[in-house]
């Protein structure tokens, strides 16, 4: 018991109860601070929350700061639904983040061994890129999405690798392949409605069993070889061949010229010919004589010397001079 005078006044104060009030407001603010920190949370920018009341699903939230029941009666599960994620199919990448983006090192050979249509062997590695389309359906719609996806993709594959021959699936045939598989996971997941969205699935490497590796890739460089002889035969043709098409086109569009000439000046002829047989039925001593100035007016240019004679000369000698060239009269 300790007594305290307060103002002339004397009071008696009880330990026990002192110690009490203490416990009981050190509790009060307890309780206050834990209710505040656990009324309030955020979500980042890539991310949506999923609130849970007692376990059961609430609502979910876009970014920002959000207030929630405290106590933690309301419980918030941050799903990153911008993020696009991966899974990798017969070997790893270290030092990712999400635990199932490969299986064990002891599983990756197995995972990717397969068996073709034509009952061959083949070792196919392949990578499946996803996002998280709707938190609710990826959270409680089935036990682990993640999980479950590696399952349905790997089953995918073997069954789309198991209808196609080794050569389709090691060569010809890979782009088909990721095309289907894409459509059959994807068809998959909206089937177990994961919440799950399908962005690719893309071939890695695809190789025979290692006892045959040597002998397929000499098939292989055979094969190039071949095609590389195709392809320069090819451009060989290619030039050759339009070169020689567009001769022949042009020595046939000469000759059509040519022909088109021959029959326009032989038709010309035969017009001016019937033109003058017409004027000389008209008038036969006029175009007799035109016809003959006509005549010679283009025959005496081509002659070098011309002489000229009367009919009545007599001396003829006197007048040639046979060292002179042009016309004497």
């Amino acid at each position: 018991m300790l007594e305290i005078d307060i103002g002339g006044k004397k009071v008696q104060l009880d330990f026990p109860e002192i110690k009490a009030r203490f416990v009981l407001t050190g509790i009060v603010i307890v309780f206050i601070a834990v209710g505040l920190l656990t009324s309030f949370y955020t979500v980042q920018a890539d991310e949506h929350g999923v609130v849970l009341r007692f376990g059961k699903y609430e609502k979910t939230e876009e970014p920002g700061l959000h207030f929630k029941l405290p106590f933690f009666i309301d419980r918030v599960e941050k799903v990153e639904v911008l993020r696009q994620m991966k899974q990798e199919f017969g070997f790893g990448t270290r030092g990712n983040t999400n635990p199932n983006q490969y299986s064990g090192d002891s599983d990756q050979e197995q995972e990717k061994k397969m068996v073709t249509g034509d009952l061959n062997a083949a070792r196919v590695e392949w990578v499946v890129q996803y996002r998280i389309g709707k938190p609710k359906e990826y959270l409680f719609n089935v036990r682990n999405a993640d999980d479950t996806l590696r399952h349905a993709s790997e089953s995918v594959m073997r069954e789309v690798v198991g209808d196609r021959t080794v050569d389709e699936v090691i060569t010809i045939g890979r782009q088909e392949i990721e095309s289907e598989s894409f459509r059959k996971l994807q068809s998959l997941v909206n089937k177990y409605e994961m919440g799950i969205s399908i962005d690719q699935v893309q071939l890695k490497n695809v190789k025979p069993p290692l006892e045959v590796e040597e002998s397929f890739n000499e098939v292989n460089r055979a094969e190039q070889e071949r095609a590389t002889a195709v392809n320069v035969a090819n451009g060989e043709y290619n030039k050759k061949i339009p070169k020689a098409r567009g001769e022949a086109e042009r020595a046939v569009s000469v000759a059509e010229g040519y022909a088109t000439k021959r029959v326009n000046e032989a038709e010309g002829d035969a017009t001016r010919f019937e033109a003058l047989l017409k004027a000389y039925q008209e008038a036969p001593e006029v175009t007799r004589r035109r016809m003959y100035l006509e005549t010679m007016q283009e025959v005496m240019p081509l002659l070098e010397r011309k002489i000229i004679m009367d009919e009545a000369g007599q001396q003829i000698l006197p007048l040639l001079q046979l060292n002179q060239g042009g016309v004497q009269r």
